[in-house]
């Protein structure tokens, strides 16, 4: 994959965009890549060119990426200002819960819909499904859709007021519980290590809940890109975006690593054909 700057704004140019009716919601996608479908949900406050950095290393590990955009402006570098008021309007929006624990998001179900049919278009076993920070849980509540085998929870960050709060009903939790021991499934969770957005706290309540189908990795905080844009720079001046803005793109980084485990984790889950 070629370098590019992720100090400007990504065309995403190498990605279609395909606008999705599901459940009479229509969301625009960006899709790339050939072989089983893989779910990446960005972080807030959108599709970044970091972002799109590791859907791109997705792809070309040989999955089929589908990139809902979800909230933000597509392929944009958000300055303080503008990233904020995105995490304002996501915050109040009726679908999501930021707040308060022990629900899940409704904008769940959009995305489960979106499985089916990346499923339905690539075949296998199941699709993967990567969210990050606001979007992170999702990927958990997602495996109450059969088709999602493989979940990646990276600095998985609602609710935002309860860092032993996990964003999914307590029945959910259960279901997703009970599937992945019939099925021999596994979670995958990443986080820095002092993370204020998400704490020890969220991933011992996975580990409560789950057991030891989910496997946690805690990266150290001076493994992190110092350098981070600007709304990072002023919102979120903790390492917390592992394998986006505070990765180090280094051979031998931790956070390089992390990226590598979540490829080698989607293919171990999705089958023979990953």
């Amino acid at each position: 994959m070629s370098q590019r700057d992720l100090a400007q704004d990504d065309p995403l140019a190498d990605f279609t965009a395909l606008h999705m009716t599901i459940e009479g919601v229509e969301k625009r996608v960006w899709v790339a890549g050939d072989g089983l479908g893989v779910i990446v949900m960005a972080e807030m406050p959108g599709i970044s060119p970091h972002v799109a950095r590791f859907a791109r290393w997705v792809r070309d590990a040989g999955f089929r990426v589908y990139m809902p955009s979800l909230f933000g402006r597509d392929g944009a570098v958000a300055d303080a200002e503008s990233g904020a008021e995105t995490f304002r309007r996501a915050c109040i929006s009726a679908e999501f819960r930021a707040l308060g624990g022990g629900t899940s998001s409704p904008v769940a179900r959009w995305l489960m819909g979106l499985a089916r049919l990346a499923h339905d278009e690539c075949g296998g076993a199941g699709v993967g499904a990567v969210g990050m920070c606001f979007t992170g849980n999702f990927a958990l509540t997602m495996m109450l859709e059969p088709a999602v085998r493989a979940p990646v929870l990276c600095q998985p960050s609602l609710p935002l007021d309860n860092p032993a709060g996990i964003e999914i009903a307590p029945d959910e939790l259960a279901a997703v519980a009970r599937r992945m021991e019939l099925e021999d499934l596994n979670a995958l969770g990443l986080r820095f290590a002092g993370d204020p957005f998400c704490r020890a706290e969220r991933f011992a309540a996975y580990r409560a809940a789950l057991g030891d189908r989910f496997t946690a990795r805690v990266v150290p905080d001076d493994a992190a890109n110092p350098a981070t844009p600007s709304f990072f720079a002023r919102h979120v001046p903790a390492p917390h975006s592992v394998v986006t803005v505070h990765l180090v793109d280094e051979a031998g980084s931790p956070t390089l690593a992390a990226r590598d485990e979540i490829l080698a984790f989607l293919r171990a889950q999705l089958g023979p054909n990953a």
